[in-house]
């Protein structure tokens, strides 16, 4: 994980990194990478920042990455189904004297496009359709604004504001995940759960030492979000280079 890391910024030419693998069914922390990294023999040199776990110390904004759980929201509310159609064009729409855009104009999506395209827009279009707490509420079931509990010192419980404070334009920015942040093992774990039947287990670093799980989403619901996302790694998709030959994969890019 830390070759491959490290490889990716000097392809980039990124500041810094950090990596998470855990395993689904067991909530098992494989592999957690930063780098830069340091010497932990030479401690009194180097750049201090280079000592955090970026994965569980820092935090970001997590962009599209958010938008498999406004899709899941939108399904369990009853308002929206796999199949539901949304009118993104043409590609731009007012928002609380503020403009949303998609990177082009998708025209008539149904959800699966909504993430197989990434549309700002109709991820706007579901989360202004729910309520503010509905919409919390799934936020906050996948560990958004707590920390995680995995016990390593330092860890951030990230940033959820409540849903009281939303106004249109917050709620509208928070569906394509602008407004909140996340640690990457936060957003690992959520995404870990999609994957584990909508169950959600609490990360861990010893092998074998399994924490207790908890039904988060609907396992149908988790099922069918999982399915829309293995589309964004195929042809047509925004993922397309985490494509794995002879496996399924599912993902989803975020800015």
């Amino acid at each position: 994980a830390y070759r491959e890391l490290k490889a990716t910024l000097a392809e980039h030419q990124a500041s810094a990194g950090t990596m998470v693998i855990l395993d689904v069914a067991t909530g098992e922390i494989l592999a957690m990478a930063n780098a830069p990294s340091y010497n932990p023999n030479l401690r009194g040199s180097g750049d201090a920042g280079a000592r955090r776990n970026r994965a569980v110390t820092d935090v970001f904004e997590p962009g599209s990455v958010i938008k498999a759980f406004t899709v899941a929201a939108g399904i369990e509310s009853g308002k929206f189904g796999p199949d539901t159609l949304i009118d993104t064009s043409p590609g731009w729409m007012p928002v609380a004297n503020h403009v949303v855009r998609d990177v082009h104009n998708y025209g008539v999506v149904d959800l699966t496009r909504l993430l197989t395209k990434s549309s700002n827009i109709a991820s706007v279009r579901i989360a202004l359709a729910l309520d503010n707490d509905h919409l919390y509420d799934i936020f906050n079931r996948f560990g958004f604004g707590h920390a995680t509990g995995c016990g390593f010192p330092g860890e951030s419980a990230g940033v959820l504001p409540a849903a009281r404070g939303w106004g249109t334009l917050e709620k509208a920015t928070l569906s394509y995940g602008y407004g909140l942040s996340v640690t990457p093992l936060q957003m690992a774990v959520a995404y870990a759960a999609l994957a584990n039947g909508g169950r959600l287990r609490p990360p861990t670093f010893v092998a074998g030492q399994q924490a207790q799980d908890a039904a988060v989403l609907d396992p149908q619901i988790a099922a069918n979000v999982l399915r829309m996302l293995e589309t964004v790694i195929q042809p047509g998709g925004t993922g397309t280079r985490a494509a794995v030959p002879n496996y399924s994969v599912a993902g989803k890019t975020g800015t």
